[in-house]
């Protein structure tokens, strides 16, 4: 049994609105900023007109606490022409990692398929209120508890948006609180290090998205930078469409397609074409068309989180030998063999 599992990227249609400006190439990245409840109201057309590019906005803390200044100052950083993300600043003491998630994505954030919305962030660190809840740095988790609790939030998101969260944090605080877990490589690491080196990073990532370099910038709120250029950034807040292709040889006559839409928009007019090899012939393909070693089937629209299973059976001329079957969706390639 031979399986295999490959991505197709596509392009999603989606245009980038008031993204004006010129073009912040500074050699420590693009320059934007971190606001919340307490940096009050916002001139945003000055952070604009000061070189910030981007904005992330406190949204929620645990599953009580809700950002009252959350909606003008997310809309604010939109409307003046920045990218924007919300935030959420997590207590994982109070509640499992998915049940945060869902309360984060129920008020503010969730992503917005908008061209200027990046997808949402984890903020987890130091413990700010060990005073009053007598937890400890890491909030009492072990670290096997803590990676559970970090997977629990970010597969949540990642299911429920088709984008996988930032994460917001401190290299000493991951190493001693997750045993430095190598396992949120996918996640874009917003890393806190304040001062003019980024320094060592927690070990899942090799290099740091965004950077917190000081609690008060030059603008607005934190400090911060995008380690790329503006063009980057914008490409993060409107990401392609994503298809995976899952293939599995079931025996010498029955072979599966599995089409899955992993990323975060919806897909349409997918295309699959196949052809058997080693002297066989296509005899059933429900849902598609076939004949003789070759077979063809589409999909009309594929929403965001779901996939459609093909299967098809075959007719080998001989009893022994490898047979198969070639499968193409679009620049994927497959080929499902059986002994």
């Amino acid at each position: 049994m031979i399986s295999g599992v490959k991505r197709l990227w596509l392009f999603a249609v989606i245009a980038a609105l008031g993204m004006g400006g010129g073009v912040a190439e500074a050699a420590d990245g693009v320059p934007g900023v971190d606001v919340s409840n307490w940096t009050g109201d916002i001139d945003w057309a000055s952070v604009a007109s000061g070189g910030g590019k981007f904005a992330f906005v406190h949204a929620t803390e645990g599953t009580n606490y809700r950002n009252p200044r959350f909606d003008p100052q997310f809309g604010g950083a939109a409307s003046a022409g920045l990218v924007r993300g919300a935030y959420h600043f997590a207590q994982p003491h109070e509640s499992d990692g998915a049940t945060q998630a869902e309360y984060f994505l129920q008020n503010g954030g969730s992503w917005i398929a908008d061209g200027q919305t990046l997808q949402g962030v984890l903020d987890i660190e130091d413990n700010p209120y060990k005073d009053r809840n007598g937890k400890n740095n890491c909030y009492d988790l072990s670290t096997e508890d803590m990676v559970t609790w970090l997977q629990d939030f970010t597969k949540r998101y990642r299911a429920r948006t088709g984008r996988h969260a930032i994460i917001y944090t401190t290299t000493s605080w991951w190493q001693t609180c997750t045993g430095n877990s190598t396992k949120f490589r996918s996640n874009p690491l917003w890393l806190a290090r304040w001062g003019t080196d980024p320094g060592e990073l927690p070990k899942s990532w090799k290099k740091h998205t965004f950077w917190q370099s000081a609690d008060k910038g030059p603008l607005v709120g934190g400090g911060n930078s995008f380690n790329g250029s503006e063009s980057q950034l914008k490409a993060m807040a409107n990401p392609p469409a994503e298809v995976s292709v899952t293939g599995v040889a079931k025996s010498r006559r029955t072979y599966t397609v599995t089409v899955a839409n992993t990323g975060p928009h919806p897909v349409t007019n997918v295309k699959l074409s196949g052809r058997a090899f080693g002297g066989q012939s296509v005899v059933r393909a429900p849902g598609c068309t076939y004949s003789g070693t070759a077979v063809r089937c589409a999909i009309a629209e594929l929403p965001r989180g779901k996939k459609v299973t093909f299967t098809f059976t075959t007719k080998p001329r001989k009893s022994k030998g490898t047979v198969g079957i070639n499968v193409t969706v679009g620049s994927v390639k497959l080929t499902l063999k059986a002994g």
